[in-house]
């Protein structure tokens, strides 16, 4: 999944769990929504993507476009 696909589809989701409007959602950490998201009374959330990870993806989404 590409990571405009990836945020839209998490906005989407944020916006109907969490009433959250889209400034809230970019200015929230990928850790503050899987924190948010999270079931309580599940298994521990997996660790959020780093800063490098996250550039990997966003090079993929834009490898050829200028």
């Amino acid at each position: 999944m590409s990571f405009g696909a990836a945020a839209l589809s998490l906005a989407a989701l944020a916006a109907r769990a969490l009433g959250w409007r889209p400034d809230e959602f970019w200015r929230a950490t990928p850790a503050e929504l899987a924190a948010c998201l999270a079931d309580p009374a599940g298994p521990p959330t997996p660790a959020a993507p780093s800063r490098a990870e996250i550039e990997r993806m966003m090079e993929r989404e834009n490898d050829g476009r200028d």
